[in-house]
């Protein structure tokens, strides 16, 4: 949802100062489960922010990173405030983890790269600003770093830089590259060696709201303008380049949210309809069916083994499951949040007996809070119809159940 820019940048206090988070542990009370079979899915805990709405979560081992439209970027630990570090710039959209590194995505078009201290676990350096300062003087210099503008101001524009709001970071598995979509329409690469600009991708005819990396060189990208694209990745010499490959999907309603399975076999893509449409690939893509589960616009997806799960703007999480044959049933619906649940983060819980299958789901809402959730998965699943585990194999001839005005989330 587009924010005005001017209302971002209000100066805060330092996140290592007095915490405006209050944590509430095993917190059942406004909160309702509701089951579709024997699985599991239990609030643990609260974290209620005062200051901001929760746009972005990352999740790694024992560790919670946390970003709203604050400048301040949280970091939790046994359901704690553990630690923080603080950025030039407001809403912080985009959290991916990278071994010692953390990499935010911000409302004023830059990647910020964060580094924890071999000294103390506790302690956070910023230690790059994309684009750097050299790179953005070297390619200054040259006509061919320039593009035609967009917009009303419609001047040359250095293509090594993003014009407006960060959407959604990636980074490949050997974390040679970073991927950044943005609301100016482009997806960038960088190499994550030297922070250097490899390449830039104009996607879309509007925002670039998902952006995820799978199978085989890969990358999807999800849109304001209705669509969802497959793009192919090759490496030539230094550098990459990416080719459009095929349309997955075109409606009039925004995508959303994006997410692909562990496995890398089944693609998910979350609409402003409410529905999650998935495509299944074996030697190609093949829409697989349409998740119907919500009454709002879907704002996130996560995955975890053969769980899915779908934060919508109706306040719900639907917790999906699919089967060996490739169908979908809802396990659980939670409910607990008081506005749009707006992203999702799941990690395997370290407290699981062996052998079980439990994950800590988190989730991040409009209504300033955090919550956690410990989810079983049933090892035996009892298949029967529901309202919400209805899957089509055609495409869904919907339309949005609300006009929620911008398309950009």
């Amino acid at each position: 949802m587009a924010t005005d820019h001017n209302s971002l940048y209000e100066a805060s206090s330092s996140p290592l100062s007095k915490s405006p988070w209050s944590s509430h542990m095993d917190t059942h009370h406004n909160s309702s489960t509701t089951s579709e079979d024997n699985s599991c899915s239990v609030l643990v805990g609260s974290l209620i922010r005062e200051e901001g709405h929760i746009y972005s979560l990352a999740a790694s081992k024992d560790l919670l990173y946390t970003g709203s439209d604050s400048k301040n970027i949280r970091v939790w630990k046994n359901q704690k405030e553990f630690s923080g570090f603080k950025s030039n710039s407001g809403l912080i959209k985009a959290i991916v983890i990278a071994g010692e590194k953390i990499l935010t995505g911000h409302q004023d078009g830059k990647i910020r790269v964060w580094k924890v201290s071999p000294k103390d676990e506790a302690q956070y350096k910023r230690i790059a600003t994309l684009p750097t300062l050299r790179n953005y003087i070297k390619c200054s210099m040259k006509p061919s770093y320039y593009v035609e503008g967009q917009g009303r101001r419609n001047r040359s524009q250095l293509w090594i830089k993003h014009y407006d709001a960060i959407s959604c970071l990636g980074m490949t598995e050997d974390h040679s590259l970073i991927y950044s979509a943005s609301w100016d329409k482009t997806f960038k690469v960088w190499r994550a060696e030297n922070y250097k600009c490899l390449e830039s991708v104009t996607a879309h005819d509007d925002a670039v709201n998902a952006m995820v990396l799978g199978f085989d060189g890969l990358v999807f990208t999800g849109s304001a303008d209705g669509s969802v694209k497959v793009w192919r990745r090759e490496l030539q010499g230094k550098g990459t380049k990416h080719f459009f490959s095929q349309v997955l999907l075109k409606q009039e309603c925004a995508v959303t949210a994006l997410a692909i399975n562990p496995e890398g076999t089944v693609l998910y893509c979350g609409s402003s309809d409410g529905l999650v449409n998935f495509w299944e690939w074996e030697t190609t893509l093949s829409h697989g069916g349409v998740l119907r589960g919500h009454k709002l616009a879907v704002l996130c997806l996560a995955t975890a083994h053969n769980l899915v799960f779908s934060g919508s703007a109706d306040m719900s999480i639907c917790v999906w499951k699919r089967a060996l044959n490739g169908e979908h049933h809802c396990l659980s619906v939670l409910n607990s949040h008081t506005g749009p649940v707006k992203c999702l983060a799941v990690e395997k819980d370290v407290d699981a007996m062996c052998g079980e299958r439990r994950w800590m789901l988190y989730s991040g809402s409009l209504d300033k809070s955090v919550k956690m959730w410990r989810v079983s998965q049933p090892q035996h699943h009892h298949h029967h119809q529901s309202q919400r585990n209805s899957t089509d194999a055609s495409y869904p001839r919907v339309m949005s159940m609300r006009k929620m005005g911008s398309k950009r989330y």
